[in-house]
């Protein structure tokens, strides 16, 4: 059972357990600015956990947070996710399915800054659909990032516009895990959230996909199709199955890992029958207590994303056990007293937790009761709590360059050689989406916009 162990007390008292998250901000910062790899995040968190154990007064308390964290039923999700999808990926990208695409959308002139454009809009239109932005990552960077790539996209602006897109699905899916927890937590209609949530969300992804358009930055995809030329083969093109099966299942509302495990197993089949593939392509045995293949290569190719995840889920558990959250709530409680500090306070204690957790529904659940509480007496309305709490989660989440919006799609992007990889740093600054929605919760709050209730519903 995952019963929460003990509060944890530091020397210093306060100050003492801001210790570990201290040292991971100073690391995290020293990391993006070196424009490191998912590695630098790593040593972050670790360094984080190692420091705790210095100002922590239970070493055995400490430990067992630690424990706490990593048995979040969250945590083995997304890493099981990671692994199953670097294995799907891999089944695509190495058919030569990639570089038959790239070839016919070259072809077609629809590259460079067009290209960013509809990656955008196509992301955003799979990750409404599915309510997952982690799963959308799975099954859109495998294939368009290289393919942008190799039709003149840079590769932090086709990151940026699937990371913006996953943003847009996660923010305004109907099925998406961020609409139902900030509408059940405030007592909302889930339909009347989402059709108020498009005050914010649309002016936000028309501003993130005319800042694609302006901005996006190109390279000379030529060498890359040159390279591809030899390799691009129409067969290879029914590797597509493995995305649309798990699409498919996503929109049927199956789990994740499940629709994952679908679509390798369609991928393995069609690509034997193909013959795209021979069985010791992706599994074999060569001898010398040693393993080749596509599949072992996926897999331990996910090495650092595990770590660095393991290294936060644990430093969550002692962020927890440590009283963080409730501290954070208290704190920021005590600013809300009229309807615009209320809404501050509502965007600064969702944003500061979501940063600092890594998933905006964890934040939303935590602070849900709260926010209900302070948003009544102020009078701001249910649907307005709603959306604030699920707009700034999607700003302030996605924007941490430690949490998995931007260390999966660095992580994926790396994948495809040092030619393409994306330092996690990079990520925040390309996200428009983000971007564009932070300066509409800045003019929500300050000037009031989307205030008005949805008819018959009180102000």
């Amino acid at each position: 059972m995952n019963q929460k162990v003990q509060r944890i007390e530091y020397r210093f008292g306060k100050a003492g357990s801001l210790t570990p998250l201290i040292a991971a901000a100073a690391m995290i910062i020293w990391a993006a600015f070196s424009q490191s790899n998912v590695n630098g995040y790593v040593l972050a968190f670790f360094v984080a956990l190692v420091t705790g154990v210095i100002f922590t007064k239970d070493e055995k308390a400490y430990g067992k947070a630690l424990v706490y964290g990593l048995s979040k039923p969250m945590f083995g999700v997304i890493v099981l996710a990671v692994i199953l999808a670097a294995v799907s990926g891999k089944l695509i990208s190495a058919s030569g399915a990639v570089q038959t695409i790239a070839a016919y959308v070259v072809a077609a002139g629809f590259t460079g800054k067009l290209f960013v454009a509809a990656t955008f809009l196509i992301t955003c239109l799979l990750a409404f659909a599915t309510g997952t932005s982690v799963g959308t990552y799975f099954v859109v960077i495998p294939i368009l990032f290289p393919v942008g790539v190799m039709a003149g996209a840079a590769p932090a602006f086709m990151i940026g516009a699937i990371v913006s897109g996953a943003a847009f699905g996660d923010n305004l899916g109907p099925i998406s895990d961020t609409t139902i927890a900030s509408s059940a937590t405030q007592h909302a209609d889930l339909g009347t959230v989402v059709k108020t949530r498009t005050r914010y969300s649309l002016p936000a992804a028309a501003g993130a996909l005319i800042l694609f358009l302006l901005f996006s930055k190109t390279t000379d995809g030529g060498s890359a199709m040159e390279a591809a030329d030899g390799a691009v083969n129409p067969v290879s093109l029914i590797m597509l199955v493995v995305p649309v099966v798990i699409i498919a299942l996503c929109m049927m509302r199956k789990h994740l890992i499940t629709a994952l495990s679908w679509g390798i197993l369609s991928g393995i089949a069609a690509g034997l029958v193909s013959s795209i593939y021979k069985v010791e392509d992706l599994v074999a045995f060569p001898g010398g207590f040693s393993v080749s293949g596509a599949i072992i290569e996926a897999i331990t190719g996910t090495a650092g994303t595990m770590a660095m995840l393991i290294g936060v889920f644990a430093l969550l558990g002692v962020l927890e056990c440590g009283g963080f959250f409730e501290d954070v709530g208290a704190l920021l409680a005590r600013l809300a007293k009229k309807e615009r500090s209320t809404e501050a306070t509502i965007v600064l204690s969702v944003g500061i937790l979501s940063m600092v957790t890594g998933v905006i529904s964890v934040a939303i659940v935590a602070l849900g009761d709260l926010i209900n509480e302070i948003g009544e007496k102020a009078g701001v309305n249910r649907y307005r709590r709603a959306n604030l709490m699920d707009c700034t989660g999607c700003v302030f989440c996605f924007l941490a360059p430690w949490t998995v919006h931007c260390v999966i799609p660095a992580q994926l992007s790396s994948g495809f050689g040092e030619g393409y990889a994306v330092a996690p740093g990079s990520v925040p600054f390309v996200n428009y989406y983000s971007l564009c929605m932070l300066a509409i919760l800045v003019v929500a709050v300050v000037m009031g916009y989307g205030r008005k209730p949805p008819k018959g519903e009180k102000g």
